[in-house]
């Protein structure tokens, strides 16, 4: 039987580090509630003695979730910082001081300025002393992997006799590569077990050479017990560890690590968009598992290979992470086969005789807007006259729409057509997008949610093309649209439509 890893998350407290990213104390307790519901075991919520702000926050926090989760925060080894930490959590269930303190030369002889011995004094009476609040203290050695290891090895021994419940080792500056953090887990663990097997050794590495995931597996492989992540992969200078990446790794190859975690994984996509949208921190579209491009495929090879079997490029559904289905992008590089598929999604079936006429209009299109999407394909379907299927179902197309823009309340008049059916309607809003969704929305009748919007640039100048994403929640169920226009608005207003479109189709 596998063993547990633990998952340590600090999107609240190293994630919240980025510049831009600081949250208000009502955004940080519904990130740390969301956060809570994936099932993480332990969560880093700030660092209370760096202001009070933080201290609140960290305050509330840890009265407001529940018994399952352990709630940390972290501070210097001195005794002010400490009795904050302890101030701070100790309403939570499962409170955790977490204690940090440089171990390598850099940090001992230039950060701090003191003998190795002198430092390593520090660590033990600051343990000392957060034992005496709480039983359980996390101590981590700064800058782990830059340190000799005799010296660490010196230092962990030192605080676990006086206390130290887990270790943690970090990477502090991303300097580690993967075979060396590896073996040197496995000779921190080797001794460790034999001086108090019940301590648990943990790591807590950052990205700035890309190596976050692979240096936190590696560890894992090497007998790691816990694993420190944020959500996203946010954090200091180029990030931390991504969470949803270590987890899911162990989970596609748990024989290999020989463990497993207890995240609920059906949760990792609605709380990267969630995190993303409160921190203000766009997703790159490749970032692994989360991004945006993560099931999409748009080669004509890959499609081909998609539609014949999801396993020939998927190693993983999406549903898994709780993302959106598989989306079959239409660009210029896409085959016959995803073409056709499109077109009978959408409850067309295109006359063989038509086929390559049509098909090569859908590439001049594709050529221009670069991606293609479901409404772009009603639309030269119907300019085409190929006729829709007798028990198709009819969806949504914008036939115009008008914004205003005064002093009051935008307002914005969308018309929309569904089959033999047209259906104008009005809508203010706080702004001119919420106007318009507003108005959508209303034209729709449909019960849904609006999760996420974006706008990216594809181009520059007078010309550009903006592309529109936006991502509606039905029945615990997500649905996901873009489109690509000069005109943003009437980009966001397809977007939309399309992912109703996507919804009536499920």
């Amino acid at each position: 039987m596998s063993r547990k890893i633990y998952v340590f998350d600090t999107t609240l407290r190293d994630g919240e580090q980025v510049p831009g990213a600081k949250l208000n104390l009502a955004e940080k307790l519904e990130v740390a509630e969301q956060i809570a519901e994936m099932k993480v075991d332990m969560m880093e919520v700030g660092f209370p003695s760096s202001s009070q702000g933080d201290f609140e926050a960290v305050r509330a926090i840890s009265r407001k979730i529940g018994k399952d989760v352990w709630i940390a925060a972290l501070g210097r080894a001195v005794q002010a910082d400490i009795d904050c930490i302890y101030e701070s959590i100790r309403a939570a269930e499962n409170p955790l001081i977490h204690i940090v303190l440089g171990s390598s030369d850099v940090h001992v002889a230039k950060k701090f300025r003191k003998t190795p011995e002198q430092v390593i004094q520090m660590g033990v009476g600051a343990v000392k002393y957060a034992r005496s609040l709480l039983p359980q203290v996390q101590y981590s050695l700064e800058d782990a992997s830059r340190s000799e290891f005799e010296y660490l090895w010196q230092t962990i021994e030192a605080v676990v006799k006086a206390g130290a419940t887990i270790i943690n080792v970090p990477d502090t500056v991303g300097f580690a590569i993967p075979e060396e953090f590896g073996k040197l887990i496995y000779r921190i663990n080797d001794r460790l077990k034999n001086l108090d097997p019940q301590v648990m050794l943990s790591v807590h590495c950052h990205n700035d050479t890309g190596l976050a995931t692979a240096n936190t597996l590696a560890a894992v492989k090497n007998g790691a017990d816990k694993v420190e992540c944020t959500i996203n992969g946010i954090g200091e200078r180029a990030g931390n560890t991504s969470l949803e990446e270590v987890v899911m790794g162990i989970q596609l190859h748990e024989a290999y690590y020989g463990g497993h975690t207890t995240v609920d994984t059906r949760k990792i996509y609605e709380t990267s968009r969630m995190v993303s949208a409160t921190m203000g921190l766009d997703l790159q579209v490749n970032k692994a598992i989360t991004g945006e491009n993560a099931f999409a495929h748009s080669s004509g090879i890959h499609q081909d290979g998609l539609l014949k079997s999801k396993d020939v490029y998927e190693i993983m559904d999406p549903q898994t992470i709780g993302a959106p289905a598989m989306e079959i992008v239409l660009t210029a590089r896409s085959g016959r086969h995803a073409f056709i598929h499109v077109t009978q999604r959408l409850g067309f079936d295109i006359p063989a005789e038509s086929v390559a006429e049509i098909y090569q209009q859908f590439l001049t299109m594709a050529d221009a807007k670069k991606e293609i999407y479901d409404n772009d394909v009603l639309t030269l379907l119907k300019n085409s006259g190929v006729p829709s299927r007798g028990n198709s179902r009819e969806l949504w197309q914008l036939v115009d729409y008008q914004l205003k823009v005064s002093d009051g309340l935008p307002s914005a008049t969308v018309k929309l057509a569904r089959g033999d059916k047209a259906v104008e309607m009005s809508q203010s809003g706080a702004g001119v997008i919420d106007a318009l969704y507003g108005a959508i929305m209303e034209a729709v009748g449909a019960p849904v949610e609006l999760i996420d919007y974006r706008i990216n640039s594809l181009s520059r100048g007078k010309g550009s093309l903006g592309k529109v994403t936006a991502q509606i929640r039905c029945d615990d169920q997500l649905f996901s649209g873009k489109a690509i226009e000069q005109d943003v608005m009437r980009a966001s207003a397809l977007a939309l439509i399309n992912a109703v479109n996507k919804m009536l189709l499920k």
